[in-house]
């Protein structure tokens, strides 16, 4: 084998690595939001997820059926609806079980747990439990070739874009918009934010809710690399969790750079061993690095 191609081999796998990483960065920012910005263990993330990814297959299978002319133009349309209807049952969530919780993680973690097997239940009974895949429109099909040798997935650029986006959006309404101020000033005095007049209880319901419609964009972004199963979320909450540990939590910067860690340690190790062997050194090097810094790559400074 030519170094040519082991290099081109590398990118590829570089770029398979970019999608599991769009993927895992979704991920990590709503978890980030919710635990690292509230404190809050939410087991039932990855069903969120799950609703994104099957509000692609719905609209994917509605737009086909009814309006196939469309079928190039329902994506972008069904990723914001996915965004939507994860947002609404993230607000339902916070509002009917989270707000009763707080400063109660381990009661969280339980309380979330049983929501995440219920949700498993009810995709299982309206969707079935096979998995399922949506029609994809042409434009995300086939693959860029910049050099002989080389093929990167116009779907894998789609998504890295997409999180691009996404992840820009969050920063700057965290640090640039007044729901951004609110969450930063309960974050950091929760009392004195509520004396200067912040409504917390609506801001920790809002933060919520956000983290819960970043993760359906997330499982709008994994539709484009894989099928989607009632336990199809509950595959990568190990992995977003993670992501936020390994990073930081309370730390967007820390997200991100673990997420590419993560995601390019697994994939490119993936080609010289088995993918369970790649998991177990990926893991191995997580453990390793966090007994080292036990606070994460990029802990966040509180004044005490």
């Amino acid at each position: 084998m030519s170094f040519d191609e082991i290099y081109n081999i590398a990118l590829m796998q570089g770029f398979a690595g970019l999608s599991l990483f769009s993927v895992l960065l979704l991920m990590g920012l709503g978890l980030a939001i919710i635990f690292g910005q509230m404190g809050v263990i939410n087991m039932a993330h990855g069903e969120f997820m799950t609703i994104g990814a099957y509000t692609i297959f719905m609209f994917s299978s509605l737009t086909e059926t009814y309006a196939p002319g469309l079928m190039q133009a329902y994506f972008p349309v069904a990723i914001l609806a996915a965004f939507v209807i994860a947002f609404g049952f993230g607000w339902l969530t916070e509002w009917a079980l989270i707000r009763h919780l707080y400063k109660r993680p381990l009661d969280t973690l339980l309380a979330t747990w049983g929501l995440s097997l219920g949700m498993q239940q009810v995709f299982r009974s309206t969707f079935g439990p096979k998995e399922v895949s949506p029609t994809l429109p042409d434009w995300l099909m086939g693959s860029w070739s910049p050099s002989e040798g080389l093929d990167i997935p116009i779907n894998g650029l789609f998504v890295l874009a997409l999180t691009l986006l996404v992840t820009g959006g969050v920063l700057l309404a965290l640090y640039k918009s007044r729901w951004g101020l609110r969450v930063r000033a309960t974050v950091a005095n929760r009392a004195m934010a509520n004396a200067t007049g912040i409504n917390t209880k609506r801001t920790d319901r809002l933060t919520y809710a956000i983290g819960c419609g970043i993760a359906g964009v997330a499982g709008a972004a994994f539709t484009t690399i894989g099928s989607t199963g009632p336990t199809s979320g509950s595959l990568y909450i190990v992995d977003a969790f993670l992501v936020v540990t390994f990073g930081g939590a309370g730390s967007l910067l820390g997200t991100v750079a673990s997420a590419f860690g993560i995601a390019q340690t697994q994939s490119i190790s993936e080609f010289f061993m088995t993918g369970s062997m790649a998991k177990v050194l990926t893991l191995l090097l997580i453990v390793t690095i966090l007994m080292i810094r036990p606070q994460g790559l990029f802990a966040s400074k509180i004044r005490r």
